[in-house]
């Protein structure tokens, strides 16, 4: 009897069907996400604001993750508090097409939404990922699902990239708040698939087996190593927001006049900018996902220095050529963190408590980039190169607590 060429198991089945749940979901908030800060300060939002909304944001996004961990591990409904999750976030992004002229705090009010939405779900989605991600490597298992989802990642800016090309009528606000609307599509569409992936796979805790002894959770050494390191490099990690704030203000004629950049960024190819981040943050989330099957934290080691000096060619260069090479090595930064970090805690926490290992991971996590993403913003308005400093620097000095903890038992 010959063997079948190509065979799936099920753990991998879930892995990928949970990878297009994510795409669509990709699709909805990073499509959102390409235009935000531009559509932001268009609404009458400062640089700090933005900085402090896309912070606080993440605070709330992170920190309800450590209370929406722990209440998933209590409770063991995985499924459903992944599903309330899901609705709140994806609903929230077309909401922001209702805010109208000068409606910032509105707007922003809806991205503090979308943001509680991915703490209630996220650490139940992890968890569940993590069960059949044991089974296949995490490192390869987070990053396909990486991979996929940021194919969504790259879809959306392009998807609202078209709408603003062929859209001319109206003024420039009236024309973002039409592409946030038909984001409603890749909404509807994430809920569904999410319904579609529960029903074939409704106990996906089967994938991993129970462990003979019952280990409690507790914070050893090489998870306090590994949280002080995701920390430094929250805190460094620039928003794209205020990445994008800058390019709209510098590089394109939102205002007045053309810069050198001018010529192929403008208020339309904006979105163009963060799907090709996108791209990048897909191909390095399976690299470096791989290498972490092979080489552990090291991998998150690698990726930081490759990726920690963005801040200097985004914000200290003035050249087209400088702008994309730095918006490439921020995607190399959000790939290693979409797979790596997770991948990580499935390693680090066992099997029982792992909601909770990734509610304090991700809590930890948001705080930091929280108190980052307020400073940073800040600094931008007093001193760019204050804040370029603070940025690579926290990055750089994340290395050696990795390296510390990839030694620890």
């Amino acid at each position: 009897m010959k063997k079948k060429l190509l065979s799936i198991t099920p753990a991998m089945t879930f892995i990928l069907l949970f990878s297009v749940v994510s795409l669509l979901s990709d699709m909805t908030h990073e499509g959102a996400a390409s235009i935000r800060g531009a559509y932001l300060s268009l609404l009458g939002a400062s640089a700090a604001t933005i900085g402090f909304v896309s912070g606080l944001g993440e605070l709330a996004g992170y920190s309800l993750r450590l209370l929406f961990g722990h209440f998933a591990d209590k409770t063991k409904r995985y499924w459903l508090i992944t599903i309330i999750g899901y609705v709140i976030d994806v609903l929230a992004v077309p909401a922001l097409a209702l805010a109208g002229e000068h409606g910032w705090v509105f707007a922003s009010g809806l991205i503090v939404i979308e943001r509680i939405g991915k703490a209630i779900k996220k650490p139940a989605k992890s968890t569940l990922m993590s069960f059949a991600a044991t089974q296949e490597g995490v490192g390869k298992s987070f990053a396909i699902q990486e991979l996929v989802d940021q194919f969504g990642a790259f879809l959306g800016p392009v998807m609202l990239y078209l709408v603003l090309l062929f859209k001319t009528d109206g003024s420039l606000v009236q024309r973002y708040s039409f592409a946030l609307a038909l984001l409603i599509i890749p909404a509807i569409a994430t809920i569904a698939m999410l319904f579609v992936t529960k029903r074939k796979f409704p106990n996906p805790e089967q994938f991993e087996p129970e462990p003979k002894q019952l280990i409690p959770f507790r914070l050893n050494r090489k998870f306090i190593l590994y949280l002080a390191g995701i920390s430094l490099f929250a805190f460094g990690f620039i928003d794209y927001s205020l990445i994008l704030m800058h390019v709209s203000r510098t590089h394109t004629a939102l205002s007045a006049g053309l810069s050198e950049a001018g010529s192929f960024v403008n208020s339309g190819t904006l979105p163009l900018l963060y799907a090709g981040a996108m791209l990048v943050d897909a191909a390095s989330a399976m690299v470096f996902g791989l290498l972490y099957d092979k080489k552990g934290v090291r991998a998150l080691m690698i990726s930081t220095a490759l990726s920690a000096p963005f801040a200097l060619l985004i914000f200290g260069g003035t050249s087209n050529l400088a702008l994309l090479v730095g918006i490439a090595m921020w995607g190399i930064g959000m790939g290693a963190q979409e797979s790596i970090l997770k991948a990580a805690v499935a390693n680090i926490v066992p099997k029982a408590s792992r909601a909770t290992g990734y509610g304090i991971f991700e809590c930890v996590f948001g705080v930091f980039w929280f108190l980052g993403s307020w400073l940073l913003g800040a600094l931008y308005d007093f001193s760019i190169p204050a804040m370029i400093a603070v940025s690579v620097g926290a990055q750089l000095l994340a290395l050696p607590l990795y390296y510390l903890s990839s030694k620890s038992a």
